[in-house]
């Protein structure tokens, strides 16, 4: 009789923690404060049993503009479509918040996904980290830099490396100027600009990349990925150009 009771107990809870599972969208939730600025995201959770792979957008905007609405917009149908949660996140903008508090508010949004993901119905194990221009970069950068364990990352027309790029375009460019501080490439400067770059911090044991980007683009030479997945590739790690 009290074995029944348990199992019973042991049931109930299962089907209440799946109720209580926050499943459909919901938006402006503050994932973190750092020096006093609400960071917040918006997410949308399938509809079901679960627990669902899922998503973290990094918008683009060339690190100065956009927020978790704008410039990604275009992956929310996609993903929602193809039955994998999503959360899209805000993090400080240059020129008020200098380079890494862009790849911080990263790091921070996902462990908050992952310490989060019993009550989004989500798969920890099943986590990507999805970036678009700007937010390529971001992504890019946090995978090679810190393990998060994460099952892949999609970095779409992303700098990998400003120092290449700048000898490229001939000069850093106002949005790198206002991320990183940084005027014009010199001895100097080199270093500033080399440990920005996702390029730098490339080892052993990444998760998949998949980089998207088109070889016409004006402001991130195509090379920019294929140099980047060059570099994971000779350490063993699995990356594909698109």
């Amino acid at each position: 009789m009290v074995l029944n009771r348990t199992y019973w107990f042991a049931g109930a809870l299962l089907v209440w923690a799946r109720l209580m599972a926050l499943g459909g969208e919901h938006r402006d939730i503050e994932f973190a404060r750092p020096d006093g600025v609400p960071l917040l995201l918006d997410a949308v959770i399938p509809e079901g049993k679960g627990p669902f792979p899922a998503a973290i957008l990094v918008h683009g905007g060339g690190w100065e503009a956009g927020d978790k609405r704008e410039y990604i917009h275009f992956l929310f149908e996609p993903l929602t479509r193809g039955g994998i949660a999503w959360f899209s996140i805000n993090y400080r903008l240059a020129p008020k918040h200098q380079f890494p508090a862009q790849a911080d508010d990263a790091d921070a949004a996902i462990a908050w996904v992952k310490a989060n993901a019993a009550k989004f119905n989500v798969d920890p194990n099943q986590l990507t980290l999805i970036g678009e221009s700007a937010g390529g970069h971001i992504a890019s950068y946090v995978a090679a830099k810190k393990d998060h364990r994460l099952a892949g990352v999609v970095s779409l027309y992303g700098v990998h490396d400003f120092v290449a790029r700048t000898a490229v375009m001939g000069s850093v460019g106002r949005n790198v100027e206002q991320l990183l501080g940084v005027t014009r490439l010199t001895a100097a400067t080199s270093e500033r600009l080399r440990t920005a770059s996702p390029i730098a911090w490339v080892r052993q044991g990444m998760p998949p990349f998949l980089m998207v980007h088109g070889t016409e683009d004006k402001g991130v030479p195509f090379s920019q990925s294929v140099e980047m997945c060059a570099a994971m590739r000779r350490l063993t790690n699995a990356c594909e150009v698109y």
